[in-house]
Protein backbone atom coordinates (compact mmCIF):
# COMPACT_ATOMS: atom_id res chain seq x y z
CA UNK A 1 0.00 0.00 0.00
CA UNK A 2 2.94 2.15 1.08
CA UNK A 3 4.68 1.49 -2.97
CA UNK A 4 1.01 2.38 -4.08
CA UNK A 5 0.65 5.49 -2.13
CA UNK A 6 4.19 6.09 -3.45
CA UNK A 7 3.23 5.86 -6.68
CA UNK A 8 0.34 7.87 -6.49
CA UNK A 9 2.24 10.27 -5.19
CA UNK A 10 4.87 10.35 -7.74
CA UNK A 11 2.29 10.38 -10.53
CA UNK A 12 1.06 13.27 -9.13
CA UNK A 13 4.10 15.20 -9.08
CA UNK A 14 4.80 14.23 -12.53
CA UNK A 15 1.71 16.00 -13.72
CA UNK A 16 1.99 19.18 -11.41
CA UNK A 17 5.54 19.18 -13.24
CA UNK A 18 3.99 18.93 -16.67
CA UNK A 19 1.24 21.35 -16.46
CA UNK A 20 4.05 23.83 -14.97
CA UNK A 21 6.22 23.40 -18.28
CA UNK A 22 2.91 23.69 -19.92
CA UNK A 23 2.11 27.15 -18.47
CA UNK A 24 6.03 28.44 -18.89
CA UNK A 25 6.20 27.30 -22.57
CA UNK A 26 2.87 28.93 -23.69
CA UNK A 27 3.94 31.96 -21.57
CA UNK A 28 7.26 32.24 -23.48
CA UNK A 29 5.79 31.65 -26.54
CA UNK A 30 2.89 34.60 -25.62
CA UNK A 31 5.98 36.66 -24.94
CA UNK A 32 7.77 36.04 -28.17
CA UNK A 33 4.81 36.39 -30.15
CA UNK A 34 3.53 39.55 -29.13
CA UNK A 35 7.14 40.86 -29.10
CA UNK A 36 6.79 43.33 -25.87
CA UNK A 37 10.83 42.22 -25.02
CA UNK A 38 12.01 42.64 -28.34
CA UNK A 39 10.66 46.29 -28.75
CA UNK A 40 12.38 47.04 -25.44
CA UNK A 41 15.38 45.03 -26.58
CA UNK A 42 15.55 46.88 -30.17
CA UNK A 43 15.12 50.58 -27.86
CA UNK A 44 17.89 50.04 -25.93
CA UNK A 45 20.23 48.62 -28.35
CA UNK A 46 19.53 51.34 -31.07
CA UNK A 47 19.81 53.89 -27.62
CA UNK A 48 23.56 52.05 -27.23
CA UNK A 49 24.50 52.35 -30.74
CA UNK A 50 23.66 55.93 -31.13
CA UNK A 51 26.12 56.27 -28.59
CA UNK A 52 28.53 54.31 -29.99
CA UNK A 53 28.77 56.07 -32.90
CA UNK A 54 28.28 59.80 -31.15
CA UNK A 55 31.56 58.90 -29.01
CA UNK A 56 32.82 57.42 -32.57
CA UNK A 57 32.57 60.98 -34.08
CA UNK A 58 34.18 62.93 -30.87
CA UNK A 59 37.21 60.43 -30.89
CA UNK A 60 37.66 61.30 -35.02
CA UNK A 61 36.98 64.67 -34.06
CA UNK A 62 39.95 65.00 -31.40
CA UNK A 63 42.02 63.03 -33.65
CA UNK A 64 41.93 65.42 -36.02
CA UNK A 65 42.51 69.26 -33.58
CA UNK A 66 45.21 66.88 -32.85
CA UNK A 67 46.92 66.21 -36.36
CA UNK A 68 46.38 70.00 -36.62
CA UNK A 69 48.05 70.84 -33.78
CA UNK A 70 51.01 67.94 -34.69
CA UNK A 71 51.53 70.02 -37.81
CA UNK A 72 51.13 73.48 -37.00
CA UNK A 73 54.78 75.44 -36.72
CA UNK A 74 55.97 78.30 -34.53
CA UNK A 75 58.42 79.73 -36.12
CA UNK A 76 60.62 82.28 -33.82
CA UNK A 77 64.04 83.79 -35.09
CA UNK A 78 66.72 84.36 -32.26
CA UNK A 79 69.22 86.69 -33.28
CA UNK A 80 67.92 86.55 -36.93
CA UNK A 81 68.27 82.92 -37.18
CA UNK A 82 64.82 81.13 -38.15
CA UNK A 83 63.58 78.58 -36.29
CA UNK A 84 60.62 76.40 -36.27
CA UNK A 85 58.78 74.53 -33.39
CA UNK A 86 56.48 72.22 -33.63
CA UNK A 87 54.53 72.06 -30.21
CA UNK A 88 51.64 69.82 -30.99
CA UNK A 89 54.41 66.70 -31.07
CA UNK A 90 54.03 66.65 -27.61
CA UNK A 91 50.26 65.16 -28.05
CA UNK A 92 51.68 62.34 -29.89
CA UNK A 93 51.27 59.72 -27.23
CA UNK A 94 47.55 61.27 -26.78
CA UNK A 95 47.22 60.83 -30.72
CA UNK A 96 48.61 56.67 -30.27
CA UNK A 97 45.65 56.41 -27.36
CA UNK A 98 42.94 57.83 -29.57
CA UNK A 99 43.50 55.99 -32.71
CA UNK A 100 43.25 53.15 -30.37
CA UNK A 101 40.14 54.71 -28.69
CA UNK A 102 38.90 55.00 -32.06
CA UNK A 103 39.15 51.15 -32.96
CA UNK A 104 37.80 50.33 -29.56
CA UNK A 105 34.67 52.69 -30.72
CA UNK A 106 34.18 50.96 -33.69
CA UNK A 107 34.13 47.70 -32.42
CA UNK A 108 31.55 48.58 -29.61
CA UNK A 109 29.15 49.61 -32.11
CA UNK A 110 29.78 46.51 -34.59
CA UNK A 111 28.69 44.39 -31.62
CA UNK A 112 25.54 46.60 -31.43
CA UNK A 113 25.00 46.72 -34.55
CA UNK A 114 25.22 42.76 -34.87
CA UNK A 115 22.92 42.51 -31.99
CA UNK A 116 20.70 44.71 -33.20
CA UNK A 117 20.77 42.12 -36.75
CA UNK A 118 20.27 39.27 -34.47
CA UNK A 119 17.37 41.13 -32.62
CA UNK A 120 15.89 41.48 -35.89
CA UNK A 121 16.09 37.48 -37.04
CA UNK A 122 14.82 36.27 -34.09
CA UNK A 123 12.36 38.49 -33.88
CA UNK A 124 10.48 37.20 -37.02
CA UNK A 125 7.44 35.62 -37.33
CA UNK A 126 9.08 33.10 -39.13
CA UNK A 127 11.20 32.25 -36.04
CA UNK A 128 8.46 32.49 -34.00
CA UNK A 129 6.36 30.10 -36.13
CA UNK A 130 9.08 27.47 -35.72
CA UNK A 131 9.40 27.55 -32.37
CA UNK A 132 5.04 27.23 -31.63
CA UNK A 133 5.31 24.43 -34.08
CA UNK A 134 8.24 22.75 -32.33
CA UNK A 135 6.89 23.22 -28.95
CA UNK A 136 3.57 21.83 -30.19
CA UNK A 137 4.92 18.61 -31.23
CA UNK A 138 7.02 18.21 -28.18
CA UNK A 139 3.69 18.76 -25.77
CA UNK A 140 1.91 16.39 -27.69
CA UNK A 141 4.46 13.65 -28.08
CA UNK A 142 4.92 14.59 -23.95
CA UNK A 143 1.20 12.76 -23.31
CA UNK A 144 2.50 9.71 -25.22
CA UNK A 145 6.57 9.50 -24.12
CA UNK A 146 6.36 5.87 -23.84
CA UNK A 147 5.62 5.57 -27.44
CA UNK A 148 8.16 7.77 -28.83
CA UNK A 149 10.74 8.63 -25.83
CA UNK A 150 14.14 9.47 -27.99
CA UNK A 151 11.94 11.59 -30.51
CA UNK A 152 10.15 13.71 -27.20
CA UNK A 153 13.49 13.74 -25.77
CA UNK A 154 14.96 15.26 -28.63
CA UNK A 155 12.07 17.97 -29.72
CA UNK A 156 12.11 19.08 -26.15
CA UNK A 157 16.27 19.62 -26.00
CA UNK A 158 15.66 21.74 -29.21
CA UNK A 159 12.74 23.37 -28.17
CA UNK A 160 14.62 24.20 -24.69
CA UNK A 161 17.78 25.57 -27.16
CA UNK A 162 15.33 27.63 -29.21
CA UNK A 163 13.59 29.19 -26.30
CA UNK A 164 17.01 30.12 -24.55
CA UNK A 165 18.34 31.81 -28.35
CA UNK A 166 14.91 32.83 -28.99
CA UNK A 167 15.00 35.40 -25.55
CA UNK A 168 18.98 35.47 -24.73
CA UNK A 169 18.93 38.80 -27.09
CA UNK A 170 16.52 40.96 -26.16
CA UNK A 171 17.27 40.10 -22.10
CA UNK A 172 21.13 40.56 -22.86
CA UNK A 173 19.77 44.56 -24.01
CA UNK A 174 17.87 44.89 -21.23
CA UNK A 175 20.69 43.63 -18.66
CA UNK A 176 23.07 45.70 -20.33
CA UNK A 177 21.03 48.90 -20.52
CA UNK A 178 19.71 48.83 -16.90
CA UNK A 179 23.27 48.41 -15.64
CA UNK A 180 24.86 51.12 -17.81
CA UNK A 181 21.57 53.25 -16.25
CA UNK A 182 22.18 52.31 -12.76
CA UNK A 183 26.53 52.57 -13.21
CA UNK A 184 27.96 54.09 -15.83
CA UNK A 185 25.97 56.78 -17.15
CA UNK A 186 27.35 59.44 -15.58
CA UNK A 187 30.73 58.35 -15.89
CA UNK A 188 29.66 58.37 -19.63
CA UNK A 189 28.74 61.93 -19.67
CA UNK A 190 31.11 63.24 -17.47
CA UNK A 191 34.24 62.31 -19.91
CA UNK A 192 32.03 62.63 -23.13
CA UNK A 193 31.73 66.29 -22.35
CA UNK A 194 35.22 66.69 -20.80
CA UNK A 195 36.46 65.13 -24.27
CA UNK A 196 34.70 67.87 -26.13
CA UNK A 197 35.70 70.37 -24.04
CA UNK A 198 39.22 69.79 -24.62
CA UNK A 199 39.21 69.83 -28.20
CA UNK A 200 37.67 73.07 -28.09
CA UNK A 201 40.69 73.89 -26.39
CA UNK A 202 43.31 72.58 -28.66
CA UNK A 203 41.55 74.06 -31.40
CA UNK A 204 41.53 77.34 -29.65
CA UNK A 205 45.42 76.62 -29.30
CA UNK A 206 45.79 75.88 -33.05
CA UNK A 207 44.53 78.71 -34.08
CA UNK A 208 46.66 80.79 -32.07
CA UNK A 209 49.70 78.93 -33.37
CA UNK A 210 48.18 79.40 -36.90
CA UNK A 211 47.84 83.08 -36.56
CA UNK A 212 51.23 83.38 -35.25
CA UNK A 213 52.09 80.87 -38.64
CA UNK A 214 50.38 83.89 -40.94
CA UNK A 215 52.21 86.92 -39.69
CA UNK A 216 55.52 85.36 -39.98
CA UNK A 217 54.80 85.12 -43.74
CA UNK A 218 54.28 89.02 -44.35
CA UNK A 219 57.03 90.21 -46.18
CA UNK A 220 56.30 93.72 -46.17
CA UNK A 221 58.50 96.40 -44.59
CA UNK A 222 55.64 96.84 -41.71
CA UNK A 223 55.33 92.67 -41.97
CA UNK A 224 59.05 92.77 -41.18
CA UNK A 225 58.76 94.76 -38.19
CA UNK A 226 55.79 93.00 -37.06
CA UNK A 227 57.58 89.35 -37.19
CA UNK A 228 60.52 90.69 -35.15
CA UNK A 229 58.02 91.38 -32.69
CA UNK A 230 56.09 88.02 -33.51
CA UNK A 231 59.23 86.62 -33.11
CA UNK A 232 59.91 87.77 -30.01
CA UNK A 233 56.50 87.10 -28.30
CA UNK A 234 57.03 83.54 -29.77
CA UNK A 235 60.18 83.04 -28.42
CA UNK A 236 57.59 83.88 -24.87
CA UNK A 237 54.57 81.40 -25.78
CA UNK A 238 56.51 78.39 -27.49
CA UNK A 239 56.63 77.08 -23.45
CA UNK A 240 53.35 78.40 -23.54
CA UNK A 241 52.22 75.94 -26.21
CA UNK A 242 54.17 73.33 -24.65
CA UNK A 243 52.14 73.77 -21.23
CA UNK A 244 48.78 73.92 -22.47
CA UNK A 245 49.14 70.94 -25.02
CA UNK A 246 49.88 69.22 -21.79
CA UNK A 247 47.33 70.00 -19.76
CA UNK A 248 44.65 69.04 -21.70
CA UNK A 249 46.78 65.96 -22.96
CA UNK A 250 46.77 65.11 -18.78
CA UNK A 251 42.96 66.06 -18.48
CA UNK A 252 41.34 63.84 -21.17
CA UNK A 253 43.71 60.43 -21.20
CA UNK A 254 41.69 59.88 -17.84
CA UNK A 255 38.54 60.53 -20.32
CA UNK A 256 39.15 58.37 -23.08
CA UNK A 257 40.34 55.34 -20.59
CA UNK A 258 36.50 55.94 -18.70
CA UNK A 259 34.99 56.14 -21.68
CA UNK A 260 36.81 52.90 -23.18
CA UNK A 261 35.88 50.57 -19.52
CA UNK A 262 32.64 51.35 -20.29
CA UNK A 263 31.57 50.63 -23.70
CA UNK A 264 33.90 47.24 -23.09
CA UNK A 265 31.57 46.68 -20.22
CA UNK A 266 28.20 47.26 -22.12
CA UNK A 267 29.65 45.89 -25.14
CA UNK A 268 31.84 42.99 -24.34
CA UNK A 269 32.08 41.97 -21.27
CA UNK A 270 28.63 41.82 -19.85
CA UNK A 271 26.99 40.05 -22.74
CA UNK A 272 29.70 37.28 -22.94
CA UNK A 273 28.96 37.04 -18.88
CA UNK A 274 25.31 37.15 -19.47
CA UNK A 275 25.13 34.23 -22.58
CA UNK A 276 27.71 32.05 -20.43
CA UNK A 277 24.79 32.31 -17.97
CA UNK A 278 22.34 31.71 -20.15
CA UNK A 279 24.49 28.74 -21.45
CA UNK A 280 25.06 27.27 -18.00
CA UNK A 281 21.38 27.51 -16.89
CA UNK A 282 19.86 25.47 -19.61
CA UNK A 283 22.54 22.71 -19.14
CA UNK A 284 21.27 22.35 -15.64
CA UNK A 285 17.80 22.93 -16.46
CA UNK A 286 18.76 19.83 -19.22
CA UNK A 287 20.74 18.14 -16.98
CA UNK A 288 18.07 17.86 -14.19
CA UNK A 289 15.33 16.92 -16.77
CA UNK A 290 17.02 13.66 -17.49
CA UNK A 291 17.80 12.80 -13.89
CA UNK A 292 13.95 13.04 -13.35
CA UNK A 293 13.25 10.71 -16.37
CA UNK A 294 16.13 8.44 -14.88
CA UNK A 295 14.32 7.98 -11.36
CA UNK A 296 10.70 7.35 -13.34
Amino acid sequence: MQNMAGGKGGTMKGKWRQWLVVGLVVTLLAFAYKGTADDYGHHYTQQALKRALVTFAIARGLNAVISVAQGTEVSIEPAGVGVNFTPGQILDPLNDLIEWFSWVMLMAATSLGIQELLLTILSAKAFTWVLIAVAAISGLLMWRRHQFPALQTWLSRLLLLLLVVRFSVPLMALASEGLYTAFMSERYDVSRQSIQSVTEKIGEVNRSAESAAQAAEDDSLLGTAKRLYESTVATLDVSSYVERYQAAAADVSEQVVNLIVVFVMQTVLLPLLFLWGVVQVARRVIQMDLSEKRRE
